[in-house]
């Protein structure tokens, strides 16, 4: 039997590196390294005489997500260009080796010579939408005996790029109302708060709805019976006087996500049972709402340190 194992094993291992083949050396230092890099340094510096002085004469740039079959690539020429329209229309532009990644140059035994691959980080304002550019970027660069650059396969996210195509014609999004059922639903579940009735106020909420505020880390969200508990514990301490509107809500229905949203702006004034103690606090809610009428969220942009003061 440990006969039969011992052979198991060699015939195992001899099939193991008969499936390995090497195909060339990985470089973490290449003139095709420092070449790419600068060229790119320069391209975002607006230095056009130099970035042509990297690329190869018959230079191809493309798109390594597009689904188009028949693309011949953008040439030297059109891809000069950019480097001018890039410096008028980005602003705060900065281009970097994403953290902790760097580039490898790979010389293939095969004809394709070597290869280039970078991994960085862009980050840029357009000066015309107001579109802010914050994503990585992969790119691949085919090198030419001589370290000129023969062509770049670029592999980003389209969405920034498609929001900023959108951006200049102008487009609708759904509809303000400034009367309807779901604001009415709102002032019903404030003036309920208004006169102590959490068991109403919060009747009009889903039962797994969740609430937000300001003084909450990032993220964080509490449950409909969480909420509804802190609303009787700070009644204990306090009285509200008035829970009055500012200006009307707005309700928004929109045509992107089918989101529906009451927006609204009010002033509690509450009293302080222990010394008299007045205070009035401003809210900022956004409340979120099914197809059945019911609220699934609130946002609430206040504070409560108010609260607190001596």
């Amino acid at each position: 039997m440990k006969k039969h194992v011992i052979i198991f094993m060699m015939l195992f291992t001899v099939i193991m590196y008969s499936q390995k083949k090497k195909n060339g050396t990985v470089y973490s230092e290449h003139p095709a390294i420092t070449a790419v890099e600068s060229m790119m340094q320069a391209y975002f510096d607006g230095d056009e005489d130099k970035v042509a002085s990297y690329l190869a004469d018959d230079f191809k740039s493309y798109q390594g997500t597009s689904l188009n079959k028949d693309a011949k690539g953008t040439n030297k020429e059109n891809f000069l260009k950019g480097v001018k329209w890039v410096k008028e229309n980005w602003s705060y532009t900065t281009y970097k080796r994403t953290k902790g990644a760097y580039p490898d140059a790979i010389d293939y035994k095969d004809d394709s010579g070597v290869w280039v691959q970078t991994w960085n980080h862009l980050k840029a304002l357009d000066n015309k939408t107001g579109v802010r550019l914050d994503m990585p970027i992969h790119r691949l660069y085919q090198m030419t005996s001589d370290n000129k650059i023969k062509n770049i396969i670029t592999y980003d996210n389209d969405l920034p790029w498609a929001e900023r195509r959108r951006s200049f014609a102008p487009r609708t999004n759904g509809t303000i109302y400034n009367n309807h059922d779901n604001i009415n639903t709102v002032r019903l579940m404030m003036g309920a708060l208004e006169n102590g009735d959490a068991d109403k106020g919060f009747s009009y909420f889903t039962e797994d709805a969740t609430f937000s505020n300001l003084d909450m880390a990032q993220g964080e969200r509490v449950t409909l019976t969480e909420e509804k508990e802190g609303f009787l514990g700070m009644l204990e301490k306090w009285t509200i006087e008035s829970i009055d509107v500012q200006g009307y809500p707005d309700y928004l229905e929109y045509e992107l996500g089918n989101g529906k949203v009451v927006q609204s702006w009010w002033i509690v004034r509450m009293k302080r049972k222990s010394d008299g103690k007045k205070v009035k606090l401003p809210l900022m809610l956004t409340h979120d709402f099914n197809d059945e009428g019911k609220i699934t969220g609130e946002n609430g942009y206040y504070t409560l340190q108010a609260l607190s003061a001596k």
